[in-house]
């Protein structure tokens, strides 16, 4: 820029020509400061940074936007020779970009450093400069140990009019609490929808101060909704209320110092002063939590429950559950890391990661498993209620005590591990839920026996006492279905469109006693959650097709054949192997294909020169046998970091049991069977379907021709969106210790592992345990 000339853009009009009275004239927006460079072009300074523009054209129009003169009088100087048209055109792209303003004459009187700030925020100034003289504000204390002195201080220093608070006038009412969860907020969230006026909330207190969001009756999320969020992730402070006999929140100490009273003060009446004065934005859906000991600011979206009783519609889920589940083509567009997909990782998290959230989440976190090595893709995203544990010793309660990802990349497992904990909350019991009061008897040839599907021997149910004595909680057998009680019942679909029915407590997690849960265990057997609902079904009918596999050769300790990893030309399979040998461990992988058809392996890893072997494995079903045996290696990468933390010390009495005592030489089994061909990917016949519903519709076919039908329970929840199902098929086998008659004994048999079915005797006095 060295020779050219600079000129700065005034900022004030011509004294010698001032604009008459009533006029509007054009001007740069007052948080920026242009100057022109001949030959350069103009700049616009601002505390965001400088915008640069080029060209004659602006160079010449640039000092004509001083706020001296009006639209027409600009047009009539034809700066750089241009028409009027031209200029008119650049001005309104100018305009369009919130670069220029139009306007008043005389301009309101304000400080010139509001002024800027309201340019910048893009709203007219000039209804702010007579805010005083309207009753915009109305404060409201919930408690009488809110202090609304710091508040109403700071709105006076914002010359914003308060209204009395009785009054229906006021334009915003800001709402101060000491907890959002405070139960003298439904009466203000009902009296504000009833009136239609909007509301602040804030809780301008303590060393994490939340503010907002601003709840908009009939166009945002209500209290309700935000409740609904924030008991989720105080479910500890719940049960200890319950057990104290107390409703509500607990009551907690204030934490305050005058500077940070007047400075949170200062910050809601900001966001007050630019709701009056229009200014919107996506902070204002949020909860912001500045957390005041190390000024770390988060905004949490609350976005509006479908579903929600107070502002949404109650039925939806029941009235979904009411339809047949239709599948509809679903092409797949990615076959990467964990399987055929309709959207890619990156594509689910974009689209779901608001999910993730401490405040109005229903997952607080996703986490890297910071016990995994760093060539394990391993992340963890909360408790896992499929599991029955809660409190801090539930995390360590077994291999899965919270819920997990796995995959290939870290983007899969971060994306597996947030899909895990929808797929588990959109299982669990809410209430609004279809259900059919009736018994078993009563129902007919509609209702299916919860025993067909949890598949428990008579035997063990004579026997329960003693084994649930010996076993953890979740290995538990209950206590018989009986037939002819009432309980609740919620309909399952088949593809053609066939009702069938389950009781309620089969098929999600936490349903209260008067429901009818005695003698039926919720378990996550075929739940799955997917980027559409037909790659959640595809899932759901894969952990079937697994399970019942691994249970047929797990209980019947049956040698099967190994697999060539080499023969996959893997690069990742081949680091795994490697980097399991820096550890002193073994791996290898095991076909444990069943007739159905589908590629299930189990990836079996052992350590060595240490007293106890530590076996512990993953299993991987897919129609692609490649990706059949990732998902097992990536599975067995899941379970390292909590044995490698514990070994056999882990809480899972069964666990700890198989860990501490299980070796290949007691367990022979998990060797690959002598003499066996090793298997290869040219072994399995693999069909590629460009569409995920085929997929569907071929394995529902095989489950036919075994004797099963494929069900489907449709738990996507309207607030979360995420595809959800539990997919069942009665008569496959769960991998838990399930020994009623059928496919346990039956399958090997046909396969030629068994002459005849190994007797109840016989069966691996080890459970599943994953």
């Amino acid at each position: 820029m060295s020779g050219s000339a600079v000129r700065p853009v005034p900022g004030r009009g011509r004294p010698e020509e001032a604009p008459a009275s009533g006029t509007r004239v054009l001007a740069f927006k007052r948080h920026l400061r242009a100057e022109v460079s001949d030959g350069n072009g103009a700049y616009l300074f601002s505390e965001r940074g400088v915008i640069t523009m080029r060209g004659a054209r602006i160079e010449s129009l640039a000092p004509l936007l001083d706020g001296t003169r009006e639209f027409a009088e600009v047009l009539r100087a034809r700066p750089a020779g241009m028409t009027p048209e031209e200029v008119a055109a650049i001005v309104a792209q100018l305009v369009d970009e919130g670069l220029v303003s139009v306007r008043p004459v005389p301009e309101p009187a304000v400080d010139e450093r509001e002024l800027a700030y309201w340019d910048a925020c893009g709203v007219d100034a000039a209804p702010m400069a007579s805010r005083a003289a309207a009753p915009g504000i109305r404060l409201v204390a919930v408690g009488d140990d809110v202090d609304t002195g710091p508040v109403e201080r700071a709105l006076a220093d914002a010359t914003l009019a308060v209204a009395p608070a009785a009054t229906g006038d006021a334009d915003l009412s800001i709402v101060l609490c000491t907890d959002y969860l405070d139960p003298r907020l439904e009466e203000l969230d009902a009296e504000h929808r009833r009136t239609g006026r909007p509301w602040l909330l804030a809780r301008p207190f303590g060393a994490q101060v939340w503010i907002g969001p601003v709840l908009r009756p009939g166009e945002s999320a209500c209290w309700h909704c935000l409740t609904n969020r924030l008991w989720g992730h105080r479910h500890a402070e719940a049960c200890a209320q319950e057990l104290l006999g107390h409703e509500g929140p607990a009551r907690r100490p204030t934490a305050a110092l005058p500077s940070l009273s007047a400075a949170a003060a200062h910050l809601v009446v900001l966001e007050a002063s630019k709701w009056l004065a229009g200014y919107r934005y996506h902070g204002q859906q949020c909860v912001w939590v500045l957390d005041t000991l190390d000024l770390q600011g988060t905004l949490h979206e609350l976005r509006r429950r479908p579903q929600c009783p107070g502002c949404g519609d109650s039925t939806l889920v029941a009235a979904r559950g009411a339809r047949p589940v239709r599948l509809e083509p679903a092409r797949k567009t990615t076959s990467t890391g964990g399987g055929h997909r309709t959207s890619t990782p990156a594509q689910t998290l974009e689209r779901y990661g608001h999910l993730i959230s401490p405040v109005t989440g229903i997952v607080k976190e996703v986490r890297r498993d910071p016990g995994a090595p760093p060539y394990v893709n391993a992340y963890r995203s909360g408790q896992n209620v499929a599991r029955g544990v809660t409190g801090a010793a539930g995390i360590r309660a077994g291999l899965r005590g919270e819920n997990g990802g796995k995959g290939i990349t870290a983007l899969d497992a971060e994306v597996g591990a947030l899909c895990e904990a929808v797929e588990r909350f959109s299982g669990n019991y809410q209430g609004d839920e279809l259900r059919i009061r009736a018994s078993f008897e009563e129902l007919g040839a509609e209702a299916v026996h919860p025993n067909d599907c949890m598949l428990f021997a008579d035997r063990q149910y004579r026997e329960r006492a003693a084994w649930n004595a010996g076993h953890g909680s979740f290995q538990h057998v209950p206590v018989r279905f009986d037939p002819d009680a009432a309980i609740d019942w919620t309909p399952v679909w088949s593809l053609s469109g066939h009702r069938r029915l389950l009781p309620t407590a089969y098929l999600y997690y936490g349903v209260p006693a008067e429901s009818g849960a005695r003698g039926v265990h919720a378990d996550s057997n075929g739940a799955a959650a997917g980027s559409s609902l037909e790659d959640a079904v595809l899932q759901g009918t894969l952990e079937l097709v697994e399970r019942d596999a691994v249970a047929l050769w797990w209980y019947n300790r049956t040698p099967v054949p190994g697999v060539d990893l080499g023969s996959f030309d893997d690069e990742w399979l081949a680091e795994m192997i490697g980097h399991y040998a820096g550890l002193g461990r073994e791996l290898w992988v095991l076909d444990v294909t069943s007739d159905l058809g589908v590629p299930v392996f189990a990836a079996v890893s052992r350590g060595t020169g240490r007293p106890h072997e530590h076996i512990m494995f993953g299993f991987g079903a897919h129609l692609d046998p490649r990706i059949a045996v990732r998902r097992a290696v990536s599975e067995l990468n899941q379970m390292l970091p909590d044995l490698l933390r514990q070994g056999h010390g882990i809480g899972d009495p069964d666990a700890a049991r198989w860990l501490e005592h299980a070796t290949v030489a007691n367990q022979p089994y998990l060797r690959p069977a002598a003499g066996a061909r090793t298997r290869t990917p040219a072994d399995f016949r693999y069909v590629h379907r460009p569409d995920v519903r085929d997929d569907v519709f071929a394995l529902a076919g095989a489950l036919a021709e075994a004797g099963s039908e494929l069900l489907v329970l449709d738990q996507t929840r309207p607030d979360v969106g995420l595809p959800v199902v539990k997919v069942l098929a009665p008569g496959l086998r769960p991998f838990w210790a399930r020994f009623a008659p059928g496919r346990l004994f039956d399958v090997p048999v046909r396969l030629g592992r068994v002459a005849e079915p190994v007797p109840y005797e016989r069966l691996n006095p080890f459970p599943m345990f994953l």
